[in-house]
């Protein structure tokens, strides 16, 4: 995925996701806009909805780029679990 094309997805998602309602979904919204600036690929999940029916659904995985810019989010003064990284809910 060029630049353009991960910067194009994070400006989507925060214009979709981020005015939506509660800090645990204004959370996972930052987190998705940092998948996309790290260029994570899309893989499909397996769910169950409230009526204990099966679905699947696309979404941001991880890339190599996103864990060493967590890992090094993480890391401070008192090691590297200085700072915890929250994946927020998605809405």
């Amino acid at each position: 995925m060029s630049t353009d094309q991960r910067i194009t997805k994070a400006l989507e998602i925060a214009t979709e996701y981020g005015g939506i309602d509660g800090d645990h979904h204004k959370t996972w919204a930052i987190d998705q806009i940092v998948r996309a600036l790290t260029g994570c690929p899309i893989v499909t999940k397996a769910g169950t909805d409230c009526n204990g029916h099966p679905y699947e659904y696309d979404t941001q995985g991880e890339s190599a780029e996103y864990q060493r810019w967590v890992s090094g989010y993480e890391a401070g003064e008192d090691g590297p679990y200085t700072y915890s990284w929250d994946e927020g809910i998605a809405p």
